[in-house]
């Protein structure tokens, strides 16, 4: 009598037995979050690599009634990418997708599979003559999907805007294994609803995203890299005003960090200084064009003359050279590394109008110390567009554990904060598991049952990444 195949062993009748990992020891690696404060189980881990293949896999996975856990470079933040403790879900590991499918200099725009790499993005859209804007710290690690599913930021928001803002079309299998061929390269579009965005910062809970259309730019001729000292938040938000009108469209990236950050960063990064003169903030400010390099030099130096005499700027580096601009963004990239290395901590990723960057800095540090004296703050990100990651710890390896332990009241007095300032408890790294109870608190019902509404509508069986957002 003839046995019925297991999940396993159909979904490998799709792939091939070597793309379905079920051996702990291979499951390993994908089972825990980037920070390591998450951790699952999985039925296996199956590695498709066509749309067509990905497509079969859920479609077995739907009419199985087995959760589905969509992961590409596990770099997530907020645990959007692990699978819960029941063992019962299927990772779905988009890596063999990886293919860059098109590049279209003249109507800009690269066409990709969403398990290519994101620095694998940027050097396809650079040896077409482009620019693939977005930049982040994982780039040679995290993958397009996931860039995708978490509407990703990362340094350049300020003039190209985020993920969302760089997506003209995208292919996506349903959860029922249906492929939805949405890969158009129109700016203009206007025929119903733009369904796109229903997948962009879903975070893999609507469908997975297997291939996208994204525009590219042109690559700059000419690029500044300044490192600034400056006495106040305050005075930051003030430069940024400066700079904004000075060069406009050309402030391609304007990134705050603390001291406290810095120091960090000096303490565990190897090869790492501070090229300015100490002080309680910094900024790492970049501008760029498609003019000569000498004329935009002599520019960004006359109005960092002015800072400096109008006493915004303490101090101020200018990079001569692109190995110099590249030892000064290793200062800013290099923060979330240095924090691992130090230990956990409580992390907030929050944004709030530009404008009230420094009240929230000031009220947010008097509640907390009130609150927990002695306590670390690190603070840094992406003033130009208001995104702060804010995170919280102590130096004492025994006294930080007992504060780990206050997270919630910690999260209360930050998250309470920024929702009165207007703001969103969750910039650029999503929900996942780490905030999704948190929300409700923040989000109207109205809001709430929207979303519920636009889940179930697509994935009525709740089958695609449970857990996750809602």
């Amino acid at each position: 009598m003839t046995s019925t195949p297991s999940l396993p062993e159909r979904l490998a009748g799709v792939v091939g037995a070597a793309r379905v990992l079920t051996d702990p020891a291979d499951l390993a690696p994908f089972l825990t979050d980037w920070r390591g404060r998450y951790r699952g189980q999985a039925c296996c881990l199956v590695q498709p690599g066509t749309t067509a293949e990905v497509a079969a896999v859920v479609a077995l996975c739907a009419e199985a009634g087995v959760p589905m856990v969509p992961q590409g470079g596990n770099t997530s933040l907020c645990g959007a990418a692990t699978p819960d403790g029941s063992g019962a879900a299927v990772i779905v590991s988009l890596a063999r997708l990886n293919r860059i499918r098109a590049v279209d200099p003249i109507n800009n725009t690269i066409t990709v599979e969403s398990g290519c790499t994101l620095a694998a993005v940027q050097e396809a859209a650079k040896q077409a003559g482009r620019l693939f804007p977005l930049a982040l710290a994982s780039e040679g690690s995290c993958q397009i999907g996931g860039n995708l599913s978490t509407n990703a930021g990362g340094v350049q928001v300020l003039r190209y805007g985020n993920t969302r803002e760089l997506t003209l079309g995208l292919e996506v299998v349903l959860p029922d294994g249906q492929v939805w061929d949405g890969l158009r390269g129109l700016r203009k579009d206007n025929t119903g609803y733009d369904l796109k965005h229903l997948f962009i910062g879903a975070e893999g809970t609507l469908g997975i995203i297997t291939a996208a259309v994204l525009k590219v730019f042109p690559l700059p001729r000419s690029q500044v890299t300044a490192w600034l000292a400056l006495p106040s938040a305050e005075a930051a938000v003030a430069v940024l005003a400066r700079a904004q009108a000075a060069f406009d469209s050309r402030l391609t990236a304007f990134e705050l960090v603390s001291d406290v950050s810095l120091g960090l960063v000096l303490r565990h990064i190897p090869g790492t200084a501070n090229p300015a003169g100490r002080a309680d903030w910094y900024v790492l400010c970049e501008v760029s064009d498609g003019g000569p390099e000498d004329a935009l030099r002599e520019q960004a130096e006359a109005w960092l003359e002015g800072c400096l005499d109008g006493g915004l700027v303490s101090d101020a580096v200018v990079a001569q050279s692109g190995p110099q601009a590249e030892k000064l963004w290793r200062l800013r990239e290099n923060i979330s590394e240095a924090q691992k290395i130090e230990g956990i901590s409580i992390k907030h990723d929050v944004a709030v109008p530009v404008s009230r960057l420094p009240e929230f800095l000031e009220r947010a540090e008097e509640a907390l110390t009130a609150a927990f004296p002695g306590l670390r703050i690190v603070a840094f990100g992406h003033v130009g567009d208001g995104n702060l990651h804010y995170n919280l710890s102590k130096a004492e390896r025994q006294d930080n554990d007992q504060f780990i332990a206050c997270q919630p009241e910690a999260n209360r007095i930050v998250h309470d904060l920024v929702h009165c300032l207007g703001g969103s408890i969750s910039a650029e790294h999503g929900l996942g598991q780490l905030k999704r109870e948190e929300i409700l608190r923040y989000k109207s019902p109205v809001e709430m049952a929207m979303m519920r509404s636009i889940k179930a509508a697509l994935d009525p069986k709740g089958l695609m990444n449970p857990g996750k957002v809602i």
